[in-house]
């Protein structure tokens, strides 16, 4: 495994490369399709709310809401199997580490922060490539796509699925890709919006993902470990 590329401009900033162009453009599919899939999936969901059912007829009406939202499910759910493909033969090729995998430390971590938000600790905890939240956050919208791909999958062809399971399938199906869908919107709208975009150190926007790169200032105060590896002479002086 390399380590990520360090770029320096012609303005004599230093930035290093934090997500590759494949990464990014992955990015952006997931929030077209989340934002296709929230819109036509949720007024199926709650059709008795008064302006749901309005972008229900905003959307051309409840046939056309089910096609779009099936059209783009399945590429969502292509999209999900390329990723963990991508995943598989990376770390079969050791291309990739599992840095966005929890470990114990990330739960040391945890531990660490809280004691210094009530003042237990004067210092917060030191983080690497990534903190305990972007790994929650990874793991959980990860966990909901891949049960709200299987789910959808189950619901978009019953009869193909009672083939091989209990007829029971299909409504725990629908249950689960409704409430899945339901709080994958929460965490992404409460969650990922906040730190993405009102938090304190990235407010207004953090660039990040659609530019690749973060400076090296920014990694140092984000990122204090992974930055001692990359820049060990700073480390000294």
């Amino acid at each position: 495994m390399h380590g990520p590329k360090i770029i320096h401009d012609e303005n004599g900033k230093i930035f290093i490369e934090r997500f590759s162009l494949i990464r990014r453009i992955e990015h952006i599919l997931i929030i077209l399709a989340f934002l296709i899939l929230a819109i036509t999936g949720m007024p199926q969901k709650f059709y008795e709310t008064a302006w749901l059912g309005d972008l229900m007829d905003l959307i051309g009406g409840l046939d056309r809401a089910r096609t779009i939202h099936h059209l783009t499910g399945i590429l969502f759910s292509i999209q999900l199997m390329l990723h963990l493909l991508y995943i598989v033969i990376g770390i079969a090729l050791k291309k990739i580490s599992l840095s966005l995998l929890p470990r114990m430390q990330d739960w040391r971590d945890l531990s660490s922060s809280i004691k210094y938000y009530f003042g237990y600790k004067k210092t917060p905890p030191q983080y690497d490539t990534f903190d305990y939240k972007q790994k929650f956050e990874y793991v959980s919208i990860l966990s909901a796509a891949i049960i709200m791909s299987i789910s959808g999958i189950v619901l978009l062809a019953p009869v193909f699925a009672t083939t091989f399971f209990s007829g029971q399938i299909v409504p725990a199906a629908r249950i689960a890709h409704s409430n899945e869908a339901l709080l994958a919107i929460l965490l992404i709208l409460i969650w990922h919006i906040y730190g993405a975009h009102f938090a304190p150190e990235t407010f207004p926007m953090d660039k990040t993902i659609f530019t690749g790169l973060i400076n090296k200032d920014d990694l140092k105060a984000k990122h204090p470990l992974e930055y001692n590896r990359l820049f060990p002479e700073d480390k000294k002086n």
